[in-house]
């Protein structure tokens, strides 16, 4: 039987589309959607599933001043309103765990014009808050890739390399992709304090992950986030950036993004200010609190579960700051 030409030519296009879907480049291919993994374990690391939550706590009075010599009476932790008991406290973080920092720098096209001032806003951190020899820094830049510039070390000079090596941006920004890759692949295994610094000036345009995903992973992996705007990096003073002026979706979105893991969104219009934000920063990091308790509600059921610290008296005059909860999955992390 003879088949008709034009169902020839039909099948033979048909052909065609098929094979140029096969052989589409990796660049244009879909990017996996970020979800949670329980991956197979180094038999070296030590894991445990998440049964104990443990709250970094920053105090501050009216003026912003970190309190010191609270003691564990002084505390009273809620999940989903109900009261939890308190198994471990600890005042002096800054001699018992060391820092792993991953200090995320956006170079997507709107910092090409920006991008020393994000470098050097970097590397100033970074020299800021690093003690050698005990703390850890990750350096890493994201825009519409999510590039590993230097693992965790503690050697200022690889760092710096790292950091100036960087001479050309891309072009897109992939911010919630690259905080929930770093929370997941690198900070939910290190032993110490998790902290991660996002330098960035605009919203989110390339990411699968959304604003939730990336809380949601820095929440479970015990990861409390910074956020330092350059947006307004030319400028010698900005008028109400310095005072923490929140201006769009983007900056709101910054702010969720700390707040939520227990951090603080900065606003910065000059290399002082920022140095100023940089020197808070450190000085939170080496006056928090650290409790542990273990939840009275251990199901993994995947609710959200609301945490609150409240302090004992009723203390109006003070200031407490903690992630704002968890999602209850069956996961794990290095203690």
């Amino acid at each position: 039987m003879k088949v008709p030409l034009s169902h020839f030519f039909y099948r033979l296009s048909l052909l065609v589309v098929l094979f140029a879907m096969a052989v589409v480049s990796p660049a244009q291919q879909p990017r996996p959607s970020p979800t949670p993994a329980l991956r197979e374990q180094d038999p070296d690391t030590v894991t445990i599933p998440i049964n104990r939550v443990r709250l970094p706590i920053t105090v501050v009075d009216k003026k912003g001043n970190f309190v010191p010599g609270l003691t564990k009476n002084d505390f009273f932790i809620f999940e989903d309103r109900v009261p939890q008991q308190i198994e471990t406290f600890s005042d002096d973080l800054g001699e018992t765990l060391p820092l792993y920092v991953a200090v995320l720098m956006d170079t997507s096209p709107s910092t090409a014009g920006k991008l020393k001032f994000e470098q050097e806003s970097a590397m100033n951190f970074i020299q800021t808050v690093v003690r050698p020899r005990r703390d850890r820094v990750l350096f890493a830049t994201f825009d519409h890739e999510i590039n590993l510039r230097q693992d965790f070390t503690d050697k200022l000079d690889l760092l710096d390399r790292a950091v100036f090596s960087v001479k050309k941006t891309g072009n897109q920004t992939a911010l919630f992709d690259a905080v929930w890759q770093f929370c997941d692949e690198k900070l939910r295994s290190v032993a110490g304090r998790r902290v991660l610094v996002v330098i960035t000036d605009g919203e989110d345009t390339y990411s699968r992950a959304n604003i939730r995903d990336a809380i949601e992973i820095a929440q479970r992996t015990e990861t409390t986030i910074f956020a330092i705007s350059t947006k307004a990096g030319f400028a010698a003073t900005v008028p109400g950036v310095e005072a923490g002026q929140v201006k769009d979706k983007s900056d709101r979105e910054l702010v969720r993004l700390a707040e939520e893991t227990g951090g603080t969104a900065f606003f910065s219009g000059d290399m002082l200010s920022l140095e100023r934000n940089f020197t808070k920063i450190s000085k939170e990091l080496r006056a928090q609190y650290l409790v542990t308790y273990k939840p009275i509600n251990d199901r993994y059921d995947g609710s959200f579960r609301k945490v609150e610290v409240k302090l004992a008296d009723g203390r109006k005059d003070l200031k407490v700051r903690t992630k704002h909860g968890y999602k209850a999955i069956a996961d794990s992390v290095r203690p």
